[in-house]
């Protein structure tokens, strides 16, 4: 506890530092691309070094996940690496000298070596998202120890599981996903450069990316086809990243080789076939579809993200702004039929995520930036325990189940992971900007720096506590630009002062109010959301729904009868228990509730200033984000009332 605080200590005290960091989406990376983005953008991200996270939920999060990730030991990350190498030396025995990581990051686990790739990225992240010296050394500490292993093997191959399991994927015999785990050690790599900038890591993925071509290249389409079957997570995204960087037409080549003809040649044709395939392994193909539009203008792949985009929002997604049932997607006019104990892994929407803001890129369209919200509030910011920082691989909607989290030292689940990334860049979506102006997505306490007007946007927000947020110009001097406040879809009659002034607002919801003028340092925008109670039925049941605030899924609390230790954690002497989990949900559990439908605020009461509901039943709702180590409902057995 002692050194989690030193830690703690070290973080908050470089939080107002600056660096020099980059990221892969549009209007970023300047000056590291040789390939930049000649797709045109309607607008374009920030960096994340230029935005910092004031006090707030989102805050705390970032520092729940910063104690974890550098709590675990660099040898420990590298040791199943270097045990593949055959670099380690340890003493007889071994197992008193580096203790081993569980779940899948255990010796026997063919996935192994793919936490480090998150955590590559992850330190790369925290690093610019707090100017910590703390995650820089972490991230150098691992590239040195990986660097050591690829001279090790030799080839440019690098991996903490021998060659031969790439070996059996290009045979078509069994194999767990070993070019899912390198996307991991690709990203995290890049991830090092364009962040912390790490040339090092730049060196080592180039030489892993020759390693990948001359391996991949003599094979026929036969073999291409065959080995594409199996999951390999985004690793053609990395490989147009890689691209991008060096602009070596080696890597453009590996991108496309992994271009997977059955997924992504129906969505060309604008057909929804995604019948019960595994989602995400689905969706960061479309994110590899999504840099190629950006890299080359093929207007193919614009037209087929944006049409997943949209069939996944507007048919495949439930009301928390998560996906897949059992983590395959499903007939979405059975939706109700799938609110189960298994909904919405957490790695479908951290891509979703991902996709998401390179689609607001390129349309500056306020629907994105309503789903980015929905899904951030509702998914990852409730993804994490407040009380031990672990996180969890469901959110399950199965009435009467509760979260199920990981453990510190023997999950290290996918959704482990991509949880250690998602906490550390909560900055990257508040802000955008374009010629005109910046855009505000995002009502959470920031700073943006725009340093390329001058102008520093300083946000203060209780939201979604309270309804209002205030914006303040800091400027050297005086500039004339346009700030565009989001007009979300789920808020009407909004108000808008500049200096206590009333501007006029003619926009309607699900747009961007524009504010035009000279801006002045000291000025101040104060902008008032109204947010209000929607009632949301599932598709194909209109009597089963749940409830939302503005953005946010209420879910009602149903106490803790019936859960039985380790709960609501994992039980690492099970198999994959949060696959199988049992919830012993007590049979007289009240998953029913009287509503006004037309006017659901005459069935639930808002209790003081917290975000606490109160049905004219008894039932008390909370934000979705709140409820933890206790069941809840969150999808309803509707009684007209």
């Amino acid at each position: 506890m002692r050194n989690k605080s030193l830690i703690l200590i070290t973080i908050c005290a470089a939080l107002s530092t600056g660096l020099s960091a980059q990221s892969i989406y549009p209007g970023q990376h300047t000056g590291k691309m040789k390939k930049m983005t000649t797709a045109p953008m309607q607008v374009e991200s920030f960096d994340l070094k230029d935005v910092r996270l004031l006090p707030s939920r989102f805050r705390d999060n970032m520092m729940r996940d910063s104690i974890w990730m550098t709590s675990i030991a660099t040898n420990r990350l590298l040791h199943s690496f270097r045990n593949n190498a055959g670099v380690f030396a340890g003493r007889e025995g071994g197992y008193m000298t580096v203790k081993k990581l569980g779940g899948w990051e255990s010796l026997d686990c063919e996935l192994r070596g793919h936490t480090t790739g998150h955590l590559l990225s992850a330190y790369a992240l925290m690093y610019a998202s707090t100017g910590s010296e703390i995650f820089k050394l972490k991230g150098d500490s691992l590239v040195t120890g990986l660097a050591e292993v690829q001279a090790a093997l030799g080839n440019g191959y690098l991996s903490a599981y021998p060659e031969e399991l790439i070996n059996r994927n290009i045979r078509g015999t069994s194999v767990w996903a070993p070019w899912y785990t390198l996307h991991k050690l690709f990203s995290g790599l890049i991830d090092q450069y364009l962040y912390t900038d790490n040339k090092q890591a730049l060196e080592v993925v180039t030489r892993m990316g020759d390693w990948a071509y001359n391996k991949l290249k003599p094979l026929d389409e036969a073999t291409r086809k065959r080995m594409i079957q199996n999951e390999f997570g985004g690793v053609n995204e990395s490989f147009y990243n890689l691209y991008a960087i060096t602009g070596d037409e080696r890597y453009q080549w590996l991108a496309e080789f992994f271009y997977h003809n059955d997924v992504i040649d129906p969505l060309k044709e604008q057909r929804d076939d995604l019948g019960t395939k595994h989602t995400n392994t689905f969706i960061p193909k479309v994110l590899a579809e999504a840099r190629n539009y950006e890299l080359t203008q093929d207007n193919g792949s614009r037209k087929l993200t944006d049409f997943f985009w949209h069939t996944m929002i507007d048919h495949h997604t439930f009301a928390p702004g998560c996906s897949s049932d059992k983590e395959h997607y499903f007939d979405p006019q059975q939706l109700s039929k799938h609110l189960t104990g298994y909904t919405g892994e957490t790695c479908c929407t951290y891509n979703m995520l991902k996709l998401s803001r390179h689609l607001f890129c390129w349309t500056g369209d306020a629907k994105v930036a309503d789903y980015y919200e929905r899904a951030l509030y509702n998914h990852i910011l409730g993804q994490q325990d407040p009380e031990t920082g672990m996180v969890s691989y469901f959110l399950p909607l199965l009435s009467g189940s509760h979260k199920v989290y990981s453990t510190q030292e023997n999950s290290f689940w996918c959704c482990v992971g991509s949880g250690f990334e998602s906490h550390a860049k909560y900055g990257e979506a508040i802000y955008y900007h374009n010629d005109q102006g910046i855009y505000v997505n995002l009502f959470i306490p920031s700073e943006v720096n725009w340093r390329a007007k001058g102008i520093t946007l300083h946000q203060e927000t209780s939201f979604p506590a309270e309804e209002n947020t205030a914006l303040t110009i800091q400027t050297d001097k005086p500039v004339t630009t346009t700030i565009y406040l989001r007009y979300p879809s789920w808020s009407k009659n909004v108000k808008v002062n500049v200096n206590g002034k009333k501007v006029s607002v003619k926009q309607k919801p699900g747009s961007y109010i524009a504010v035009t003028r000279q801006w002045k340092d000291g000025d101040r925008i104060e902008a008032n959301y109204p947010m209000n109670l929607q009632l949301e039925t599932t598709p194909d049941n209109p009597q089963k729904g749940t409830l939302l605030y503005g953005p946010l899924v209420l879910a009602g609390e149903a106490g803790t009868e019936g859960m039985q230790a380790p709960a609501p954690f994992s039980d690492p002497a099970l198999y994959n228990d949060y696959y199988t989990y049992n919830y012993h949900i007590p049979a007289e559990l009240n998953t029913t509730l009287q509503i006004n439908r037309k006017h659901p605020e005459h069935s639930l009461q808002r209790t003081g200033k917290e975000l606490i509901f109160k049905a004219s039943q008894g039932n008390v709702l909370k934000p979705l984000y709140d409820l933890h180590h206790q069941r809840y409902v969150i999808y309803w057995d509707l009684i007209e009332k």
